[in-house]
């Protein structure tokens, strides 16, 4: 069993450091806010620790998940930050969704210190989470990967190696773009179905069974015909993370049009007040 750190203790962070926890690792824990690590450790055992540093003294890998780009290079690179104590050969792994420009500066910084560094952001939201079911895309080298995998299948129903630092990042960056199109076609598709009169949930049956069928139609069309939006990842984390896409787009060329429309479209959401919204609430927009 490895001794772990978890830095980050949110929606995300919390179940998955509590399902390592339950596969029998000795688990430390750091949360900006106090009270959220002594509740986790009152809970699930294990310690909290003050600093990133003193959470990451003696790990043998360390996990975080924290907000932005700026939170991540406080709890790693800051003064505080955990890069600081890492021992040599020790693993450090990020499921915070970032650029993949900072995901490669920790790369190289890991790497001086002797450090096994894998960008590893996750799908499948807060039920994923719970239910330790989540998609992770990893980016990082062979090594990095192979030390982490056994110990994220705690939490993980797949993990894939997808490339080199920052690849992980960029796949997420792929997976965010998807499921924007997916949600522009669903509201609007639903919100036509309205119009016209049709019975909902025969609508549904029907469709869902042929080419059109998705996990948002499935998961999120009955409760967007409620107008019901709080199930877990918000509108604001959303138009982070198409954000994120957008700019590595203008870095490389790619065309997003789909995406930069239906991100201002979540941006008229947030103006009606629905930041805090789950994403299948795009379909406010449409009167």
């Amino acid at each position: 069993m490895a001794r772990i750190s978890f830095i980050g203790l949110g929606v995300m962070g919390a179940p998955m450091a509590r399902h390592l926890a339950a596969a029998g690792h000795g688990v430390t824990v750091y949360n900006r806010t106090t009270a959220k690590a002594e509740a986790w450790v009152a809970a699930h055992g294990g310690r909290w620790a003050p600093t990133p540093a003193e959470a990451a003294q003696g790990a043998d890998a360390v996990f975080a998940c924290v907000g932005r780009d700026a939170d991540l290079e406080e709890v790693t690179l800051g003064a505080d930050g955990a890069f600081q104590t890492l021992g040599e050969g020790a693993l450090f792994v990020d499921h915070t969704t970032v650029s993949a420009a900072i995901a490669r500066r920790l790369a190289a910084e890991g790497a001086a210190k002797h450090l096994h560094v894998l960008d590893a952001p996750v799908s499948g939201g807060q039920a994923g989470a719970e239910a330790g079911k989540l998609a992770i895309m990893c980016g990082g080298s062979a090594e990095a990967f192979a030390a982490a995998e056994p110990l994220m299948r705690a939490y993980a129903a797949r993990a894939v190696h997808v490339g080199p630092a920052g690849a992980g990042q960029q796949a997420k960056m792929v997976n965010q773009i998807a499921i924007a199109g997916v949600l522009g076609g669903l509201s609007e598709g639903l919100r036509f179905a309205e119009r016209a009169g049709l019975d909902l949930d025969k609508v549904l049956e029907a469709i869902s069974g042929g080419a059109a069928q998705s996990w948002q139609m499935v998961n999120r069309w009955p409760t967007m015909t409620k107008r019901e939006f709080d199930f877990g990842f918000a509108i604001d984390w959303m138009r982070k993370d198409l954000g994120l896409a957008l700019d590595e787009a203008r870095a490389n060329g790619a065309a997003l049009p789909v995406a930069a429309l239906v991100d201002q479209f979540y941006a008229e959401v947030q103006a009606m007040g629905g930041g805090r919204n789950d994403t299948s609430a795009l379909i406010r927009r449409l009167k």
